[in-house]
């Protein structure tokens, strides 16, 4: 991932500062060979996830290649009379075997399993942070309904005990950057720290930002992901009447069926995926084991609707094109696509249709799967979970199966990897993320072979 300026925007410079002939070729000359060009490589050295399915990479990864599902009947808060009474939960989750118990009471869920899944990346890119390295180590953690839970709570505390009871912690554990500001304070990084709230697409953005705040120097490494915990009556309630959500009740781990005709809506998940992300010389440098490399971003905006897509998928086909020009390579070189794939009808379709006009025929040769047809929707986390799991496909050469996919969509129809893990030689991966307002965000992987 090359960051600008480029060499041609550095050559238009100094022309207009004078420079010409032997000059400027022996000026560019000179950049080039001061530019080590593992300065401009960003690779992933550790993750960590607390999703439906497990917390820690490796269950979660188990989990996803048996075809499980993670949705179930909700048992974490009392949905009341809440038409959608299913979700998909992290399971047997104590925030206290990754902090203080008393930290832990003052903060979000969203911040509690952000917290925990940074804690397993930064183990499993061997960094210890000192006062030498923690002003050198950032985080960028999404997140976007921030604390859905704790809204409801504290305005059914002023509705029936009055404003004087109200949690005196609601405005510190509700901001949406709490959990990436929770990750710094509990690691002790005093680096780089923003946040990204760009609904469904922000945790994908929060990882090419990150990217783009590594190549100009601002921080050696950067924790970034994203992180959502929006299961409440509240969120499941405004799904509920934009008739967004899946309402099988009955059939929980058959409700998320992306790309099949008989889908009827998503299911609201919660989780935290985050990536360890530095300069492949600073890697090296530190004798880092590198995982897979991002080679490419791209983001776009519709422009079109609040919730609904660009019909013809025309900013999702940008965001896909823009992410395969920057890393370098043509749409043939792309092995495998992570889609959005929310289990929507239109969304769906126009994914589908956004893939073609990238890729054209060879859109009928890419395997393509639907996480979300196991951990359902996870919002502002889902990109980096997502990630995760396309990272592990380049490492292990295995594709995840879109389960649920019995009866396929006529508009749907390619390759979706059905109901059962595929093997598959996969050295580029795409993992598309679009969000509410029309936010495309797209990364292009590639694996690591040192």
């Amino acid at each position: 991932m090359q960051h600008l300026p480029s060499y041609e925007i550095i050559r238009q410079r100094l022309l207009a500062a004078g420079l010409s002939g032997t000059q400027l070729t022996a000026a560019l000359s000179a950049i080039h060979d001061s530019v080590d060009p593992d300065d401009q490589r960003i690779v992933i050295t550790g993750m960590g996830v607390a999703a439906p399915l497990g917390v820690g990479v490796e269950p979660f990864w188990q989990q996803l290649l048996a075809g499980k599902s993670g949705a179930g009947p909700m048992t974490l808060y009392d949905m009341g009379d809440a038409a959608v009474r299913i979700a998909a939960q992290v399971p047997d989750f104590d925030p206290r075997n990754y902090m203080d118990a008393k930290e832990a009471r003052r903060i979000s869920r969203a911040s509690q399993l952000a917290v925990a899944a940074a804690r397993e990346a930064i183990a499993d890119a061997g960094i210890e942070v000192t006062d030498d390295n923690r002003h050198r180590i950032g985080a960028m953690i999404a997140d976007g309904s921030s604390s859905a839970i704790d809204t409801e709570q504290a305005v059914e505390t002023i509705v029936t005990r009055g404003c004087a009871k109200v949690n005196p912690f609601y405005i510190t554990l509700s901001l949406p950057n709490m959990p990436s500001c929770q990750v710094s304070i509990q690691l002790g990084l005093t680096g780089y720290n923003t946040t990204i709230a760009t609904a469904c697409a922000a945790s994908t953005q929060s990882i090419g930002e990150a990217a783009n705040v590594l190549l100009r120097g601002d921080a050696d490494i950067i924790l970034a992901g994203g992180s959502e915990a929006p299961i409440a009556r509240l969120s499941l309630a405004s799904f509920g009447a934009a008739r967004a959500l899946s309402m099988r009740n009955d059939d929980p781990q058959g409700a998320s069926r992306p790309f099949d005709v008989d889908r009827d809506g998503f299911v609201i998940g919660e989780g935290a995926g985050v990536l360890v992300m530095e300069r492949l010389s600073h890697a090296k440098r530190r004798g880092a084991r590198i995982i897979a490399e991002l080679i490419g971003y791209g983001t776009t905006s519709d422009a079109y609707h609040v919730t609904s897509p660009h019909p013809e998928g025309l900013g999702a086909a940008r965001a896909m094109q823009m992410a395969i020009e920057r890393a370098g390579i043509t749409p043939q070189q792309v092995d495998h696509i992570n889609a959005h794939a929310t289990s929507t009808h239109v969304g769906d379709i126009v994914e589908t249709q956004a893939i073609k006009r990238v890729f054209g025929d060879y859109a009928y040769n890419i395997p393509i799967t639907a996480t979300k047809s196991m951990i359902g929707h996870l919002t502002a986390a889902a990109g980096a979970v997502e990630a995760v799991t396309t990272i592990l496909t380049l490492r292990d050469q295995i594709i995840p199966p879109t389960i649920n996919l019995h009866n396929p969509d006529p508009l749907c129809d390619l390759d979706y990897v059905p109901l059962v893990a595929r093997k598959a030689t996969v050295n580029v991966a795409l993992s598309n993320s679009f969000g509410f307002g029309g936010i495309n965000a797209v990364i292009a992987l590639r694996r690591w072979e040192g």
